[in-house]
């Protein structure tokens, strides 16, 4: 195999706080419209913070048994409508079952998810280990008739970005025909509410949810919890040419570090951080001034925003006074998990529509970029770059390539 050859991604289904769906998502993602809103799933009178940004409904994908799929509980049921959506959009619904399909995909807290719904439901999950001999990986493989390789993995709010490495790899070495790439997470519970909260990592501006998300905002209060899934078709871009098939975007990009220093804080020293935005850029075989737009992590917590508003400095300089750079939190708060994977569907926007999603709430900038602030932004992009930058370290930079 060619360890060179392109990666393309060429189909991607989604569930997020801005809809189901392509279509939806980006016409919510452009048009700003927040997805924060006041939590009704559970009482929160006793919450510090009682807003995030939620997923409504997940239909069940086409060619799915609908009665097995209501049966499920609501992180396989996400998994599963990302993952069967994005054969769908790619036109591998059907010929998957001939292919070696695999699947990497990126869960957050899959368990304490699990325990804590079928707790609260009355189960005895928690005190039953084998209740748990199966995972939402593998359930998922089953439903959709899987038979490539399959990997959960978690690498916090970095998870979506290692997923498209892995899934790149393993096609470039010839272990799968194709690749399904992502990450889901449902940290909208009664659990993750207090638990951010109690960090006092959460804002707690209840009574104006949708302002609530202000990334490089001087008038932050902290970040808004948010949940869903995405997931991506990878494959060669020899393989996509001959059936034919459009592609969203090239990989051609990816750096990772960790630092280790906190299990949510920031590190001080911002060098692991801009070694793998370098390491992303060089392995793109890209300079700085060839990018023409960046999605921040910038969570909206003062400490997080002000270290990469120094990694971006470091990386671009004086082209960070070009390049758009925006953060899409804002909107749909942070899906943790799922937060890289649905910031590489916001890059994919910005190059499909040649215009820059806003980063809403943004009336007083205290950091010095250039800031796609409240109304997205037209502006030619052949070049993308996401940076997530997990808890408790976990580093990663992507770069996407219009095809």
């Amino acid at each position: 195999m060619n360890p060179h050859e392109p990666i393309w991604i060429t189909g991607v289904g989604a569930a997020t706080p801005l809809g189901c769906g392509l279509t939806e998502i980006e016409s919510n993602l452009l048009a700003g419209r927040s997805g924060v809103s006041r939590v009704t799933r559970f009482p929160t009178a006793d919450y510090p913070s009682q807003i995030a940004a939620q997923v409504g409904q997940v239909p069940c994908p086409p060619g799915c048994d609908p009665r097995a799929f209501a049966r499920g509980n609501p992180l396989d049921q996400l998994a599963q409508w990302c993952a069967g959506s994005a054969l769908h959009d790619a036109g591998w619904w059907g010929p998957h079952r001939t292919a070696r399909v695999g699947l990497v995909l990126g869960l957050g807290a899959e368990w304490m998810f699990l325990w804590e719904t079928d707790q609260l439901a009355g189960g005895t999950r928690l005190y039953d280990p084998d209740q748990d001999r199966d995972s939402t990986i593998e359930r998922t493989r089953r439903a959709l008739e899987l038979s490539g390789p399959v990997l959960g993995l978690s690498a916090a709010c970095a998870s979506g970005n290692h997923a498209l490495e892995v899934a790149r790899q393993w096609l470039r070495l010839g272990l799968v025909d194709v690749c399904l790439a992502g990450a889901c997470d449902l940290a909208v519970t009664p659990i993750g509410l207090a638990t951010f909260g109690n960090l006092r990592a959460l804002s707690r501006r209840n009574d104006d949810p949708a302002a609530a998300s202000r990334p490089f905002d001087r008038g932050r209060d902290g970040f808004v919890l948010g949940e869903g899934g995405v997931a991506f078709v990878l494959e060669r871009a020899g393989d996509a040419r001959r059936r034919s098939a459009p592609a969203y975007a090239e990989v051609v990009g990816c750096g990772s570090s960790s630092d280790a220093h906190h299990h949510v804080i920031p590190s001080p020293d911002p060098a692991p951080a801009v070694a793998a935005v370098r390491r992303a850029l060089r392995d793109a075989r890209l300079e700085p001034d060839q990018v023409d737009h960046v999605n921040a992590h910038a969570t909206g917590t003062p400490v997080g925003d002000a270290a990469e508003a120094t990694v971006l400095r470091l990386v671009f300089g004086d082209q960070a006074d070009r390049i758009p750079i925006c953060s899409t939190k804002s909107l749909t708060g942070h899906l943790l998990t799922a937060a890289g994977a649905f910031e590489a569907l916001a890059c994919l926007t910005a190059l499909r529509h040649q215009i820059i999603p806003p980063t809403i709430n943004l009336d007083e900038p205290d950091v010095d970029l250039c800031l796609v602030a409240h109304q997205a932004r037209p502006h030619p992009v052949r070049v993308a770059v996401s940076n997530s930058f997990g808890f408790g370290g976990s580093n990663t930079s992507l770069v996407l390539r219009a095809v």
